[in-house]
């Protein structure tokens, strides 16, 4: 990863927790780069995750295999959400807490 990536956030997003600490829906490290699921399910290793979803009304960033994931799959994959965001929580590690060891820096 490129030490100085400049990733568009929005700017109503909560600024970045600390490392280990709850996350809080900035968005930084989905937005810098996708993890495993969102490798797969954005087919690219760089770049921001396909699968991040902004929820307008909370001001914050979600993962979409949980929050929308008929909308991540597809119309050909739609039979496939359920499974899809029961088995998420754990792949993605959901409320294990901030392990984005990246420092962001709003402009």
């Amino acid at each position: 990863m490129d030490p100085h990536q400049i990733i568009h956030i929005h700017p109503a997003a909560p600024p970045q927790p600390a490392l280990g600490a709850p996350c809080n829906g900035c968005g930084v490290c989905c937005l810098a780069e996708p993890c495993p699921l969102g490798q797969v399910i954005s087919r690219k290793r760089v770049g921001a995750c396909d699968a991040l979803r902004w929820d307008g009304a909370q001001r914050l960033y979600r993962c979409g295999a949980i929050s929308d994931p008929e909308g991540v799959l597809g119309a050909r994959w739609r039979w496939a959400a359920p499974l899809l965001r029961c088995f998420a929580r754990r792949w993605i590690a959901a409320g294990a807490g901030c392990d984005a060891a990246l420092k962001s820096t709003r402009l």
